[in-house]
């Protein structure tokens, strides 16, 4: 197989797994396979640069997760990690090898590297922070390469290549569990109320698009949709929103997702606009048929959720069911520790009496507590 084709095959795996993550196993795997790596790590953490607090990991090695390790990992030695503050300060998108971000001296003592990352087989990865507009932290590293004779370059400029639809990924995940719409199919999207939701088909024309979706074309203060082609307000936007949408069709040869911000001509924060490919069956005679998945986000759009009521339903006290109700409502630890005028270090203390409480290790699994006993507007 070569290299075009393999990435080929990756990306299209991926772009299942943005839907449903049970894909991502298979996704993780195919990736060891084309860089030649026997296992990756991929975790998303939020926070300023030198205080980023993990919210979601997971180690894979060839598909399979190895839970026990990760938790070894999260629980004894990230909190001594040497690798740990100079890993934060990487600039986005810069690969590093792991030996590089140890001095000599650790690397004969460091337990993280002797130890964990030993019995691991990443003592030769490969590691990448992706910066996030959001103030979160996308970190992807790689296990050790599986030839002997170390990385070949083809395997690092496909590693180095993968970053943008990693990054994308992450994205549109974030996207769909702000929606409450984690593993939902193309079509059952059309459904949900917390998100818009528009189907092109493979000329970029839409096919259908949701309530909320079509609320935001009709008013037109962002966003239209003339003859049946998505048009934004701004003309800058437009030129954006267009290769955008092409790139994403087949027509473009290897079909890829993207996002972008689209501002408003009114003082309303901008539309989050993610867009993706949907892959095709080997044949289709034809037949019209959805081509790209268009996902519109409002940032500013605020959930009616009554603290009490989530208090009462998860067994919170009130600081606690405020706390998970900001941040189902998509306030960050910085902009609740601000708001309260309290240390982030607090806010952390009471999310991790949350966790205990309800027996849940991420905010991920918070918020859909959270959205599972409210109603959004």
């Amino acid at each position: 197989m070569s290299d075009q084709d393999a990435f080929e095959r990756i990306l299209a795996s991926l772009y299942d797994a943005m839907l449903d993550d049970a894909h991502w196993p298979a996704t993780s795997a195919l990736i060891d396979e084309a860089c030649g790596m026997q296992g990756n790590a991929l975790g998303v953490g939020e926070g300023p640069k030198d205080d980023v607090q993990i919210i979601s990991a997971g180690l894979y090695y060839r598909g399979e997760r190895w839970e026990d390790l990760e938790r070894e990992y999260l629980d004894i030695y990230h909190p001594t990690d040497e690798s740990v503050p100079r890993f934060r300060q990487l600039p986005d998108s810069r690969v590093v090898r792991t030996v590089d971000l140890y001095t000599e001296q650790e690397l004969q003592t460091s337990p993280t590297y002797n130890e964990l990352l030993y019995r691991a087989s990443g003592q030769a990865g490969l590691n990448v922070r992706l910066a996030e507009p959001d103030g979160s932290h996308i970190a992807w590293v790689s296990a050790d390469p599986v030839a002997p004779d170390g990385w070949e370059f083809t395997q690092i400029m496909l590693f180095k290549g993968l970053l943008p639809h990693i990054r994308q990924f992450v994205r549109i995940r974030q996207a769909l569990v702000g929606a409450e719409a984690l593993d939902a199919s193309v079509t059952e999207l059309l459904d949900n109320p917390r998100i818009g939701v528009i189907h092109l088909d493979r000329r970029g024309r839409v096919m259908a698009a949701n309530d909320q979706a079509r609320a935001m074309l009709r008013h037109g203060d962002v966003l239209s949709d003339r003859g049946g082609v998505l048009r934004a307000r701004v003309p800058a936007d437009h030129v954006r929103l267009e290769r955008l949408v092409a790139d994403a069709l087949p027509s473009a040869g290897v079909a890829v997702s993207g996002s972008m911000m689209l501002r408003r001509i009114s003082v309303v924060p901008p539309l989050v606009v993610h867009v993706k490919p949907v892959g095709a069956p080997q044949m289709d005679f034809g037949a019209q048929r959805i081509a790209a998945l268009v996902l519109l986000v409002e940032p500013g759009r605020q959930s009616r959720i009554d603290p009490s009521l989530v208090a009462t339903a998860l067994g919170l006290t009130p600081a606690e069911s405020q706390i998970a109700v900001w941040l189902t409502e998509g306030k960050t630890v910085r902009e609740i520790a601000v708001e309260t005028g309290r240390q982030e270090r607090s806010i952390h203390w009471h999310l991790q009496q949350i966790y205990h409480k309800l027996n849940i290790s991420r905010q991920t699994d918070l918020v859909r507590l959270a959205l599972s006993v409210v109603e959004f507007v």
